[in-house]
């Protein structure tokens, strides 16, 4: 790539990634994965156990590959890599297969016999269709843990349903929760619900495996997305069981705590939140210098507060547009108030807290020169994450994992791929694409 695009100037922007101590174990060394999953929350929760040291194998349509690869912005030297798929494939290796062929359901069956754990999130009945279901996989191996991510249960009168982020935190009533009162609810424009419900699988099976050590052999575990929707609405669920109200909306305020909002300073807008009395008091008399405040028996407490919302909301932000940002900033700093500047993502992912953090760093690619890594929230002392590789083409490793996982020779490969196994494309034990 020339000079001045902006990758190229990620590398001026952002620092490399700093590798892990040399020679330091994983937590999931010498774990393999059999990921047929695609989209969002099945390579997610692989991705996550790739990041602990697990040898992910993501096996792909040939050809056209996992259809979030195409998502946008595609990079252009690059055949198939948007932002999305990158962002959640790192550290796997990819091998194109068609299970729909004999030859590539016995290249299949054999990653199955050798996997500790298989993760699908085809539509109900697609994984029978092609003979890997689970009760024929765990005939084949026993051991392997095999975690289904599905749309509305596998069983059921809703289980032929197709399952999207956005339909169930319509469905689940997380829709219903937020925006404001004069208009509908809106959507969470991140897939909050796919990355919880891949948080919850990546939960799940290391939690099998764990019982693997124990029992001695792998099990069924499946992770739903409505299900996990109806847990990401928190404890409006449970307040709705408790009282028989539904959750109204509220905007960028709290029904359960106040002050808790957006303010504008004179230059800048933040959130503050006061979740306690204390906080409250802390907030009025150190920040504020407003000792009547603090005094007024009625704002003491947190219902006193919420019933006087609108007007404490005034008075506060008659305050806050007195100074810029950085001023309140420290002052509430200091007082310990739980605030924060209202950030675009650029702001954000150029913030002291994420340079600090090093979230964001540059990784080397072969063709870009450099990609963007979005650092993994989790932080082992012992076992630190492995060292980023950037996510594969379609189809990648294909001959490489079938000679060093399966130790197939390269006759056998070159006869698969002769029959079929690898896509029409596919003459030679070489061809990756």
């Amino acid at each position: 790539m020339s000079d001045g695009t902006p990758l190229d100037l990620l590398k001026q922007e952002f620092p490399a990634y700093a590798p892990r101590p040399a020679g330091a174990p994983t937590a999931l060394e010498g774990i393999v994965v059999a990921d047929f999953s695609h989209f969002i929350a099945g390579p997610l929760a692989t991705m996550f156990l790739a990041d602990m040291g697990a040898q992910v194998i993501k096996i792909e349509p040939p050809g056209r590959g996992d259809e979030l690869r195409h998502y946008p912005p595609v990079i252009a030297p690059l055949p198939a890599q948007g932002g999305p798929y990158v962002w959640g494939n790192r550290n796997k290796r990819s091998v194109a297969l068609d299970p729909k062929t004999p030859a590539g359901l016995e290249v299949a069956r054999d990653l199955v016999a050798r996997a500790d754990v298989l993760v699908e999130n085809f539509s109900t009945g697609v994984m029978q269709r092609f003979g890997l279901d689970y009760e024929t996989c765990r005939t084949i191996n026993p051991r392997l843990v095999y975690c289904s991510v599905s749309a509305y249960g596998r069983e059921g009168g809703h289980a032929d349903r197709l399952g999207m982020d956005p339909v169930v935190q319509a469905e689940s009533g997380f829709v219903s929760m937020n925006g404001y009162a004069d208009r509908l609810g809106v959507r969470a424009s991140s897939a909050v619900m796919d990355i919880g419900t891949a948080m919850m699988a990546c939960n799940a099976i290391l939690g099998a495996l764990y019982a693997r050590t124990r029992l001695g052999e792998g099990q069924f575990v499946e992770v739903a997305l409505y299900d996990t929707a109806m847990l990401m609405t928190g404890w409006a669920t449970m307040q709705h069981l408790f009282t028989g109200l539904e959750p109204q909306r509220h905007g960028n305020t709290s029904p359960d705590t106040c002050p808790s909002g957006v303010f504008e300073a004179q230059d800048h807008a933040f959130y503050i939140n006061c979740g306690n009395d204390r906080i409250f008091q802390r907030l009025v008399t150190q920040v504020l210098d407003r000792p009547d405040l603090a005094g007024d028996p009625v704002l003491a407490s947190r219902d006193g507060r919420a019933a006087r919302r609108d007007e404490l909301f005034r008075i506060l932000g008659e305050e806050f547009a007195r100074q810029p940002w950085q001023y309140w900033q420290a002052r509430m700093r200091a007082a310990q108030i739980p605030c924060g500047e209202v950030r675009s993502i650029g702001e954000a992912v150029r913030s002291p807290e994420a340079r600090e953090r090093r979230i964001v760093t540059w990784i080397p690619h072969p063709v870009t020169g450099q990609l963007p890594n979005i650092a993994s929230p989790i932080r082992f002392q012992g076992t630190p994450v492995v060292d980023p590789v950037a996510a594969p083409t379609v189809g990648q490793h294909t001959d490489e994992v079938l000679r060093e996982v399966l130790g197939w020779s390269i006759d056998r490969i070159q006869d698969m791929a002769r029959r079929g196994a690898f896509g029409a494309a596919r003459d030679h034990p070489d061809a990756c694409e």
